[in-house]
């Protein structure tokens, strides 16, 4: 990246830029910052940490005579003063490479030790600029400049939308590769940023196409505001949308209030399960078209769960977890055994019930409203990559959640609630959905599986292997259920299920 100068008229300007440049940041980053006594270096680092931190009010003491700030972050922080040291001796034994190798760095003084230090990955110099306040002299390199970039990016299209001087702090973050902030007004006003860029096609993996288009997963905003006006228009919550830049995949969003669908331990709570069953039972009710409009003339055809996803769907547990659980690769053999099962299996569901398949109904993605009721009392925030398909899919995600663990017993209520629900209606087949349910959840728990291998070994993420044991137990469930016998003694013979029916570690 070029040399970037920024103007700064006062302390907001430079808090904000901190909150920019936190946004750039990942494990590993060193933030190099120069300038004069009282440029403004410190009020720069302590926005970046508590942006990172997402404490706006964090006491951040400056570390000139401790020389070393350590705080407990994702990755951690390490904040820096240099100004003090005699030697590269003393910088050493400050374990710089140790830091860096952990989290992120911010070094006040850089310059001091520029031969010393390894290289930046932001360099940032701060100098006075007479009556219009401060500048700020930026150099980026490597993919540090990108997520600058883009930083910068999402800055002006929120000043361009009423936002200019907003505070920007880190969401929670999901298994995709979209990002979220929540972005706060100085009056407490706020509002949530999707940060969704068009992804770009992968290689082909069949029949010339990639993986993202055979399982139809959606690659620009315009499905989520699509299938989000559809939703509200039948009663459901959904986030209202108060700006966007589809062409940036840049959105912002209603920060829908309520608490998180679990309780305060991370334990599901029966009445919120047994409520998003009836509330699912409901939307199964209702009539979806497949041609969708919605605002900032979004236009999105609603894809089918077809044959050829959900089957491509069941590979990701053959190309990542088998391998893992197996240490060998698998063979072209094992795939065509793989997909023999599944079809045997699929062939039972023909003909079966379709609707709305929003495709991560489970608890991440729901908001418990306490205050309301009947429809109201259930946000959904997550469905860009909905489709047409079987209505058992969602329940299945649901009862059988891969971020917390449902007892049988519950799992159990949340499926009798769901068909009660849907018994209501004369043209409900209460055991073909509950076939179609154990057909779902052992297709998404193994999908679940390849997904979660793949996000430690490809994409970086390690945190989501704690969650296998719990997947493993969900399919071994799923797997009891007599339709789904050819895709047992697959499994079996792959000793990925053992005598007893439960699901080895690897």
């Amino acid at each position: 990246m070029d040399e970037i100068r920024i103007d700064l008229a006062d302390e907001r300007d430079s808090e904000l830029l901190g909150t920019d440049i936190a946004a750039a940041l990942v494990g590993g980053d060193l933030v190099a910052l120069d300038g004069d006594l009282g440029s403004g270096k410190t009020t720069v680092a302590r926005a970046i940490l508590r942006a990172r931190l997402k404490d706006p009010a964090l006491e951040v003491p400056s570390p000139t005579y401790s020389l070393l700030q350590a705080y407990e972050g994702r990755p951690p922080l390490y904040h820096l003063d240099l100004y003090r040291l005699a030697s590269a001796t003393e910088l050493e034994e400050l374990g710089i490479d140790e830091l860096l190798a952990e989290g992120i760095v911010l070094a006040e003084w850089a310059s001091r030790f520029a031969d010393a230090l390894p290289p930046p990955a932001i360099q940032i110099r701060l100098e006075d600029a007479g009556a219009s306040g401060r500048r700020a002299t930026i150099r980026c390199h490597g993919a540090t400049a990108v997520r600058f970039a883009r930083s910068l990016e999402i800055r002006r299209f929120l000043a361009a939308n009423g936002w200019r001087t907003a505070w920007r702090q880190p969401f929670a973050a999901d298994a995709s590769s979209r990002t979220y902030e929540q972005i706060v007004a100085e009056d407490g006003a706020h509002v949530l940023l999707m940060d969704s860029p068009e992804r770009p096609d992968g290689p082909p993996v069949r029949d010339g196409k990639p993986y993202s288009a055979i399982v139809h997963l959606a690659e620009t905003v315009a499905p989520f505001l699509a299938i989000g006006a559809a939703l509200r228009e039948q009663g459901f919550i959904a986030p209202e949308l108060h700006a966007a830049d589809l062409e940036a995949g840049l959105l912002l969003l209603e920060q829908i209030e309520g608490e998180p669908f679990l309780d305060e331990a991370g334990r599901p709570v029966e009445e919120r399960y047994l409520e998003a069953a009836r509330l699912l039972a409901e939307l199964h009710c209702r009539e979806w078209p497949q041609q969708l409009h919605g605002p900032f003339g979004a236009h999105h055809v609603l894809p089918i769960y077809d044959r050829d996803a959900l089957l491509m769907e069941t590979e990701l547990l053959l190309d990542w977890y088998v391998p893992a659980a197996k240490e060998i690769p698998p063979t072209e053999a094992d795939r065509l055994d793989l997909r023999h099962a599944w079809n045997a299996v699929l062939d039972t569901m023909a003909g079966g019930e379709s609707s709305l398949v929003l495709r991560d109904y489970h608890s991440p993605n729901l908001i418990w409203r306490p205050g309301a009721s009947g429809l109201d009392r259930l946000g959904l925030i997550d469905f860009q990559d909905a489709l047409l398909g079987p209505s058992a899919y969602d329940l299945a995600s649901l009862a059988q959640d891969a971020r917390v663990t449902v007892p049988p017993e519950l799992e159990t209520r949340t499926v009798d609630a769901y068909c009660a629900a849907r018994g209501r209606s004369d043209s409900f087949d209460e055991d073909a959905f509950r076939r179609d349910y154990a057909i779902m959840a052992a297709q998404r728990n193994s999908k679940i599986l390849g997904i979660f291998v793949r996000l430690d070994r490809r994409d970086g993420k390690p945190a989501y292997l704690a969650h296998l044991p719990r997947i493993r137990a969900y399919l071994a469930r799923a797997l009891s259920h007599p339709v789904l016998a050819p895709v047992r003694a697959l499994y079996a013979r792959w000793n990925l299920i053992d005598a007893a029916g439960e699901t080895p570690a690897p």
